[in-house]
């Protein structure tokens, strides 16, 4: 019998996180140059708050009401939140529903004391399909 395969198994670990205060240019660059889609953003404390993702950057640009300064807009102005999450332990049948269901890209995963650990994205899940 094949073992059911979890979130912690084929998430990112430890993902590139923003403050809220940082301004979109440096989030633009960070996504950029790291290759990635999407981060977690936390407050000045630590705690998860949101999640910003390449779309939601384009939104800001394509805003004609941001368009004039939309690099120096903050983060935590342009960011999805609540942030979704989903706990490590969970299936990855369950990740795919909840992906599905909310038209998101990405989860945060948490473990048990709801502290982000991972990021599991809609290409994790297909790379766990294939192999």
């Amino acid at each position: 019998m094949t073992a059911i395969r979890k979130v912690g198994d084929v998430m990112t670990a430890n993902p590139v996180s923003i403050s809220e205060a940082a301004s979109l240019a440096e989030a633009a660059n960070l996504l950029d140059s790291r290759k990635i889609s999407g981060l977690p953003v936390v407050d000045a404390t630590g705690a998860l708050v949101g999640v910003l993702s390449q779309i939601d950057v384009i939104r800001a640009q394509a805003n004609p009401h941001l368009h004039g300064n939309w690099m120096g807009l903050a983060v935590g102005e342009l960011m999805t939140k609540p942030a979704l999450t989903i706990p490590a332990t969970a299936g990855l049948d369950e990740a795919a529903r909840v992906m599905g269901e909310r038209r998101v890209h990405r989860l945060v995963v948490t473990d048990a004391a709801a502290t982000p650990i991972g990021i599991i994205s809609a290409s994790d899940l297909v790379r766990s399909w294939l192999g």
